[in-house]
Formats: structure tokens, C-alpha cells, sequence
């Protein structure tokens, strides 16, 4: 698994406990009432808002948070009107970046993130200019916690997935959006526990700059997700493994 992947991980886990767990319960609340909006508010009928509710629930978010947040969806509460953006830019080292926004003052996020941009060496571009370089996938991923990660893969591919990518810990689980759930119910029956499912945008080919450029665009996408407006930054940046380790063992 790539260095990138890794980095990914430990992000993840972090965030799970960290002092930013308010932010990341107000993002989850945008995402939980998006998707009511767009879908409705029964997580059975509505695969995307049950995806969310799932990670909502990893996260430990409060029940009332996430029935508030599909109430303010669906119109039964009073909310701000959020609407979903994409910005694309490029970092250092070239690299191409998406940076998905939910936000209810479009001006407030643009001048934030523009603003992220020009301090951490970046440059935002226009509409399209990078977003034919992503995919979007159905992404599921597996701690192998004591199975073999080989097996776990071959028995997604078997379950419809279009590719896996494994290691020692992990499995990357890559299928077609469409068949994310179909995917991730095969797992479930095996009782395999999944860590993630969900929706990304996935990049057809990874760049690999010199280490201090790596850096400076690491450092760019965790400024771009520190601001309260963005979801999630997506970028073709693939890390050398070996730099994540040394990053963590200096954390």
C-alpha cells in the first residue's frame, strides 16, 4: 500500500479522538443532511445517507446530532441553506488536487481557500481543469487484524470489486460506485469488519515530487483541511512510504 494510503490511516484514527472532534461532527452533520436533502430521509431507501450515518456512528457522533442533521435535510428544522462546491488547484511539486466544500457562504470558502493556496506555495485553477484527472470509486477499507489481507481482497474482488490493493495491515477495496454497497454487504455477511466505505474521488495516476516538495504539499492539504468550509481535499500526490514513517515517528 502506498505511503499515501498510510498517511491517510493515521489521519484517520487521529481524527477520531483529537480536539477537532466538533469540526468533524459539524462536517458530518453537512454531509447527514445533504444527503437527506438530495435523498430522503430513510437510511434504507437511501444508500448515501446510510454510508454516512455508518461513519457518523464510528465516529461516535450523538444519535440526536444525526437525527437533527437529517431533520434540517429533509426541511423539518430550520437550517442554514448549504450548498455543495469543488474547487481545483495544483501544490507543490505539481500535484492535483480537489478540494470539496459544503458551505452556506460561498465567498467566506473561496477567499479561505484561495487564501491557503497562495501561503502554502498552491495555485487554485478553473472548473475542470484538474477533475479529469480523478475517478470517482466506491472505496472500502479493511484492517486485516489477523487475516490474511491476500484472501480478504481476492473475496472482494469475487463480491464485484474492480481492484484491491493490500499490505500487511490494510486492504484497499477500489469498485464502481454503483456496486459500493453490493461490495460492502458481501464483507459484512463474512463478518469482515470494515473500517470505511464510502464515495471518493480516486486519481487514474499518482505523482511522486522530490521529498521537500512532498512536504510542502502535505502541509498544503492538511491547511485546506483545517478550514471549517471544506469536506475533503482529494489529490494525485503519492508519498513515499518511507516519509510517512519518519513523520510519524517525529509526531
Amino acid at each position: 500500500m502506498s505511503g499515501h494510503s498510510k498517511w491517510a490511516q493515521i489521519k484517520r484514527k487521529k481524527a477520531v479522538t483529537d480536539a477537532r472532534k466538533g469540526q468533524m461532527f459539524t462536517r458530518l452533520a453537512r454531509e447527514i443532511a445533504l444527503a437527506a436533502r438530495e435523498g430522503g430521509a430513510d437510511p434504507a431507501a437511501n444508500f448515501t445517507l446510510r454510508l454516512i450515518i455508518d461513519k457518523a456512528r464510528t465516529a461516535n457522533m450523538p444519535k440526536e446530532n444525526i437525527e437533527r442533521a437529517i431533520q434540517r435535510g429533509t426541511g423539518a428544522l430550520k437550517g442554514e441553506a448549504i450548498e455543495e462546491i469543488t474547487y481545483e488547484g495544483y501544490g507543490p511539486g505539481g500535484i492535483a488536487l480537489l478540494v470539496q466544500v459544503m458551505t452556506d457562504n460561498r465567498n467566506r470558502a473561496i477567499a479561505d481557500i484561495r487564501r491557503v493556496f497562495n501561503r502554502q506555495g498552491g495555485n487554485l485553477g478553473e472548473s475542470g481543469s484538474v477533475g479529469w484527472m480523478f475517478d470517482q470509486k466506491g472505496v472500502i477499507t479493511v484492517e486485516a487484524r489477523g487475516m490474511d489481507p491476500d484472501e480478504l481482497g481476492l473475496l472482494a474482488l469475487d463480491a464485484g470489486a474492480e481492484d484491491a490493493r493490500v499490505d500487511d495491515s490494510f486492504v484497499e477495496i477500489y469498485t464502481e460506485p454503483k456496486d459500493l454497497h453490493i461490495v460492502r454487504e458481501a464483507l459484512a455477511r463474512r463478518r469482515i469488519p470494515i473500517e470505511t466505505a464510502e464515495i471518493n474521488m480516486v486519481p487514474k495516476s499518482r505523482v511522486q515530487p522530490s521529498d521537500d516538495e512532498t512536504l510542502k504539499a502535505m502541509r498544503l492539504i492538511e491547511a485546506l483541511e483545517e478550514l471549517d468550509d471544506v469536506q475533503r481535499v482529494y489529490s494525485n500526490l503519492e508519498i513515499p512510504e518511507s516519509l510517512v514513517d519518519k513523520l510519524e515517528a517525529a509526531a
